[in-house]
């Protein structure tokens, strides 16, 4: 995208166009969705958001000639302790137990410090160009890994602090918690980090009271809570209602996300209903992976697949329960492909989900509802007061946008445009020789 930014310390973007859901009330009448509006910027802060063509004439300013605005992107679901391990790691059948099989004989042979560091910082730096602001990964914790990932999380969180935001679940099988020793470790661990607990649940005897050690754990520590969850097309495994049920019957005060939830499209329209009625109780919210579900379930040597193994957005969201849609895994067994791009995970969520006509509240999933279930309830708008971490597009409307990779567009952070070069995988070849 040509276009000039002013260098002053207060200047103005006119005649822009929002996603209405982003941006504050009143600020114009929407038109599927967006509406069009001036920013006046001081001090990389967004000082004002104005009727188009109201910000002051005395300013500098760029004429975005109804270019689009977004807010910095949240990316809540991610794998970066993972990522980029395909070249020496792949997948070759491309299913769920292959990728459990390659991540666990990688992780064995090789993720030391500086393995996870290099490979994690690669993550970010794709990240932050492609515009996201705010990031949760998990992080794989059977011992002794959860030892090194951790202390590497904190370093980079540390490192990244002025440009992502970070947060880290602790990923471990559920079974696991009957190590008692293993899982009071983890605990002090994912606390002494200022984590949140995580895991994975699937159909087992004693789900409920290991549910029950997991929130009585997290409650012990205060820490919030994150699951995978159902990750799979067998509708006979629903442990989504178990969890809303444990965490209704501990009392737990935290907050509980749920990632996956594959089964529950499984399900007929009573069970689905209830199910997502009791997660509607307990309070939990939802993030939907959709190109990594895609990529992974119902893959069966030649044959088509026939689910597109998302959950039920549209029913979850008319249930008025916080949904988001995030990356996942990138460039790993779980899934060969990605890049950390929001844009790519809105684009194919809106296609893979039907999240269109009209398409008028979906930018939320990627922005301001994972900000707030990330407890970060300022970002994700653009809002007076906020800092100016935007991402500005050549696109003017949702087709122009939706129909191209946006790979032109321009990040803001503080008001001033960053340098967007996207790193060399190159740099990650000494990785890839073992």
């Amino acid at each position: 995208m040509q276009l000039d930014l002013p260098r002053g310390n207060r200047f103005a973007l006119r005649s822009a166009t929002l996603p209405s859901v982003l941006a504050p009330e009143g600020t114009g009448a929407a038109k599927d969705g967006l509406c069009a509006a001036d920013l006046v910027i001081s001090d990389g802060r967004i000082e004002a958001v104005l009727r188009a063509g109201s910000a002051p004439a005395d300013i500098d300013g760029v004429d975005l000639e109804d270019r689009m605005v977004w807010p910095c992107f949240t990316d809540m679901h991610t794998h970066i302790d993972k990522g980029h391990i395909w070249d020496r790691q792949p997948n070759p059948n491309g299913d769920f137990d292959g990728a459990l099989t390659a991540v666990r004989a990688d992780r064995e042979a090789n993720w030391h410090a500086k393995d996870v560091e290099t490979r994690m910082d690669f993550s970010l730096r794709c990240a932050y160009a492609h515009g996201t602001s705010l990031l949760r990964t998990h992080i794989d914790s059977l011992a002794p890994q959860h030892r090194i990932s951790f202390e590497v999380f904190s370093d980079m969180r540390t490192r990244w602090s002025d440009r992502i935001k970070l947060q880290a679940v602790a990923l471990f099988p559920i079974d696991a918690i009957d190590d008692e020793d293993y899982f009071s470790d983890l605990v002090n661990v994912v606390a002494a980090h200022g984590g949140l607990l995580g895991g994975v649940t699937y159909p087992m005897p004693d789900l409920d009271s290991r549910l029950d050690r997991l929130f009585q754990a997290a409650s012990g520590k205060g820490l919030d809570v994150d699951l995978h969850v159902d990750e799979t097309q067998d509708a006979s495994v629903l442990t989504l209602a178990a969890i809303a049920d444990a965490k209704l019957r501990n009392g737990f005060e935290g907050a509980v996300t749920v990632g996956h939830c594959c089964s529950l499209a499984r399900q007929d329209e009573d069970t689905a209903a209830a199910t997502i009625a009791k997660v509607k109780q307990a309070g939990l919210s939802v993030v939907s992976l959709p190109m990594c579900n895609m990529y992974l379930q119902d893959r069966h040597s030649g044959r088509t697949p026939r689910s597109r193994g998302i959950t039920l957005l549209h029913e979850l969201m008319a249930a008025d329960i916080p949904v988001a849609v995030a990356s996942d895994n990138t460039r790993d067994p779980f899934y060969a492909y990605g890049d950390l791009d929001m844009v790519e995970v809105f684009r194919e969520a809106v296609r893979i989900a039907h999240l269109d006509h009209p398409l008028d509240t979906a930018a939320k999933l990627v922005t301001r509802v994972p900000a707030d279930i990330l407890q970060e309830p300022g970002a994700g708008r653009i809002a007076e007061g906020r800092a100016a971490d935007l991402v500005l597009f050549n696109a003017r409307t949702w087709s122009e946008f939706l129909s191209r990779p946006q790979a032109d567009r321009i990040v803001m952070r503080n008001g001033m445009g960053i340098d967007r070069r996207l790193p060399d995988y190159r740099e990650l070849d000494p990785l890839m020789r073992g």
